[in-house]
């Protein structure tokens, strides 16, 4: 049996010690042939031996991504942790857990309603996730993607918002197109920055791995064995929620994330996530998530807030 590794977002060295110590001792307690070349790992051997070693990585990268460091004692303690019959059950839910290891930890569901988000994402190919500011629709879209690609489920990452004007003109702003649509973006650059270590985002944005753009620019293309992301969807028009969802190619996916409270369109019944739970309700292979204030995982008054609008809207 062999299982293959990646190591997108963590550096080699810092995983598998000087000289590979650490590699050394998982090899010298588990009967199984560890390879590492550059950013692959290769695990060989009997079933049982490569699900242990593959087991203790994933806890390595963990306590790496969290502490920032990884010691022999570290190690240690990890692979005696996997390899007693108590943990054995207790570890077997954490990859369902776990998104994905990003530069500050383990990126996983904080609420109930996230946890049917990513229950969502994992059996629709399409999913819609709406709700407040703060509940991380934005931010677990992300990291869906990136577990995605790190896993070989899709060759790349297209994150999309169309940049309505809210409030400002883009003909004053200096600069060429990029440069006047990239501060409509930023969220999802932010998403990827928590993500992705930037000497590892930057060659992934230059070869186009990941690409974040404007929704026009999406307009004629046809995306196959990718990972799509519309965010602030709700200033997306009916024709353009359409034009987005059919840009799906073979083994694509898509997730649709917006705040219905907060459009900024001219009539709220020009907004295409409006209307998309009518049009596509109980079609298979779409999920809908509804989050709501209870998600919230910013600031405590961040949840204040929107008590406080939602009682004014509703007085």
């Amino acid at each position: 049996m062999e299982k293959v590794i990646e190591l997108k977002t963590l550096e080699p060295a810092a995983l598998l010690g000087v000289g590979d110590a650490h590699l050394k001792l998982l090899e010298s307690v588990i009967p199984a042939t560890i390879i590492a070349r550059g950013e692959i790992i290769k695990i060989q051997g009997s079933e049982s031996a490569v699900e242990n070693a593959h087991e203790v990585l994933h806890e390595m990268m963990q306590t790496l991504s969290s502490k920032g460091s990884l010691s022999v004692r570290d190690v240690q303690n990890l692979i005696t942790l996997v390899k007693s019959e108590d943990s054995q059950s207790t570890n077997t839910s954490a990859p369902d857990i776990v998104i994905h290891y990003g530069r500050k930890g383990a990126i996983s569901p904080k609420t109930k309603g996230q946890e049917t988000y990513m229950r969502e994402a994992g059996k629709n190919d399409i999913v819609f996730s709406i709700g407040p500011a703060g509940t991380g629709k934005t931010f677990l879209g992300v990291a869906f993607a990136v577990f995605a690609l790190e896993n070989h489920e899709v060759d790349r990452i297209i994150l999309s918002r169309p940049a309505v004007e809210a409030g400002e003109n883009l003909g004053f702003l200096p600069g060429d197109l990029k440069e006047k649509v990239d501060p409509y973006l930023s969220p999802l650059y932010d998403a990827l920055g928590a993500m992705l270590p930037q000497n590892k985002l930057k060659p992934l944005l230059e070869r186009k791995t990941i690409e974040v753009i404007p929704l026009a620019y999406m307009r004629g293309r046809t995306l196959d064995n990718a990972f799509l992301i519309l965010d602030e969807a709700q200033n997306s028009t009916v024709m353009q929620m359409k034009m987005f969802l059919t840009r799906l190619g073979i083994n694509s996916r898509a997730i649709v994330t917006g705040d219905i409270t907060q459009i900024d369109l001219q009539r709220r019944s020009e907004s295409g996530l409006v209307q998309v739970a009518e049009i596509l309700k109980g079609v298979d292979g779409i999920g809908f998530v509804y989050l709501d204030e209870t998600d919230v995982v910013r600031h405590p008054l961040v949840r204040k807030i929107i008590r406080a609008y939602e009682r004014s809207q509703n007085s």
